[in-house]
């Protein structure tokens, strides 16, 4: 018999897409937990199918979880607070994340997979960083709370998956705040030499469905990247081109990361994807792609390319520019 699947998240970037990944490979009925209604088609990507059962719930309401893991198998909790206060953040990714577990054992859920991030080490440098290797450090409310929740889940036996940076269509973190970042000043940003681990959305929900089945996967926590490593310039890259096509070409001489540091000390949120960039954050985890029968995709060069429409028509057309002298 096919194995009964509950997805938390799934009006979100990335559980929409192990959504659309599970309902599209038949993996078995499929149940959605979404506090929201989910999103447009366009907005969740072309993998996109609706063909499953979505039943409302939230994380801080226990009633609605123990309802929701009822009959259920497997579990995919993609669920979580990203930024805000750290009540809330406690609250669904800490206390939330424990009753649902709690729900999960109750119901008979056989196999728990929970996405959680590799923010949880806190900040870099890592420089091809095995599982294993490094502390538990996380630096913010939502790491802070995430790490904790991650707890609950291994302790039930489950399974963590740690991205670090996702990018694709849905995305409205990582390469909107590139392009913030870039927009804060006045030339290009010259990052340095330092490597980041990727994985696209896609690539994500395709593992943390895998995890979920195989009969290969292991308790506790993976890293989940594409193997190869993206330099910083080659994000930086990126966020140019889809700044120069949302505000025109920029003309002021290139910047070097103390140089911006400096002119961004009144933007926190500049500040944060700088210090991310600055520095190694490179994770090594050959698990997902051998031991699960997963394939990573396209390096980022070629994955981003598909998502880039997507990216300037979220971040606004491009600016005509004005007309010269008669």
């Amino acid at each position: 018999m096919a194995p009964r699947i509950l997805i938390t998240g799934a009006s979100g970037f990335i559980g929409g897409r192990v959504a659309a990944a599970a309902t599209a490979a038949e993996a078995g009925p499929v149940r959605l937990l979404a506090r929201g209604p989910l999103p447009p088609a366009a907005d969740a990507g072309p993998e996109r199918a609706p063909a499953a059962e979505t039943v409302p719930g939230d994380l801080r309401d226990p009633d609605s979880l123990r309802r929701a893991c009822e009959g259920a198998d497997v579990l995919i909790h993609c669920a979580s607070a990203i930024g805000g206060d750290e009540e809330t953040a406690r609250a669904v990714n800490d206390e939330g994340t424990r009753a649902l577990v709690d729900a999960a054992v109750r119901a008979g859920v056989t196999r728990i997979v929970a996405l959680s991030t590799a923010s949880v080490h806190g900040r870099g440098p890592f420089r091809a960083a095995a599982p294993g290797t490094l502390p538990i450090a996380p630096v913010s409310a939502t790491s802070r709370t995430r790490a904790a929740g991650e707890r609950h889940v291994v302790e039930a036996g489950g399974t963590v998956l740690r991205p670090h940076l996702v990018y694709g269509t849905g995305d409205r973190q990582l390469v909107p705040g590139i392009v913030r970042l870039l927009g804060a000043l006045p030339g290009p940003l010259d990052g340095g030499t330092s490597l980041h681990s990727l994985i696209e959305v896609g690539a994500l929900a395709r593992v943390l469905l895998a995890a979920a089945l195989s009969p290969d996967t292991q308790a506790g926590p993976y890293h989940v990247d594409h193997p190869d490593p993206v330099p910083a310039g080659e994000l930086l890259a990126v966020g140019e081109e889809l700044l120069a096509h949302r505000a025109g070409p920029r003309r002021g001489p290139a910047l070097d990361v103390a140089e911006a540091r400096a002119l961004l000390a009144a933007h926190p949120f500049a500040v944060h994807h700088l210090d991310m960039l600055a520095v190694d954050h490179w994770f090594s985890d050959d698990r997902p792609w051998k031991e699960l029968g997963c394939d990573p995709g396209p390096g980022f060069a070629e994955g981003i390319a598909g998502h880039l429409e997507w990216y300037r028509s979220t971040l606004g057309p491009a600016r005509t520019a004005p007309p010269g002298p008669s």
